[in-house]
């Protein structure tokens, strides 16, 4: 038995559809069953794949913004708006005063008042975890907002 080392055009058809139809789709699920081949094409010491921003279960809400970071990012947009308006000739902005219009605009709260407001969170939820503890125990609750306030005062030493 001898094999024809030529094929013909039609055999050469026939042959490309078979691979193309049956071979190739065959191969492509091999790849995705046997050794997750999709998930680590493109992967690799030098791959981008982990820098994109992971998608949250659930939708959920967004997560807060670091306001360091957005004052800056703030701060430098308006320092470039303020640039190209002086090389059109315009008059240029005040970039401080728009940076603390915006910001308190997005009522976030600046320097001290930030961290108050940090500090009363926490110690807010300290006050509801010792509330939690006392029912527990089976003792009266705190009136959450007046221990809070009284707590404080007596870290701050206000009277």
């Amino acid at each position: 038995m001898s094999l024809p080392l030529a094929l013909s055009a039609l055999q050469k058809g026939v042959a490309l559809l078979v691979f193309t139809g049956v071979a190739a789709p065959l191969i492509g699920l091999l790849l995705k069953r046997v050794g997750g081949g999709w998930e680590t094409m493109g992967g690799g010491p030098f791959a981008i794949l982990d820098e994109r921003p992971q998608r949250r279960a659930g939708g959920g809400a967004p997560q807060a913004v670091d306001p360091a970071i957005q004052a800056a990012e703030v701060r430098q947009m308006l320092e470039a708006k303020s640039e190209r308006r002086r090389q059109r000739g315009e008059t240029p902005l005040d970039v401080e005063a728009e940076t603390e219009r915006l910001l308190a605009a997005a009522g976030q709260p600046r320097g001290e008042e930030a961290m108050d407001a940090e500090l009363r969170a926490e110690v807010r939820q300290l006050v509801v975890a010792r509330n939690e503890r006392r029912l527990r125990e089976g003792l009266d609750p705190l009136d959450v907002e007046a221990e809070t306030e009284r707590q404080l005062a007596d870290l701050i030493g206000s009277p």
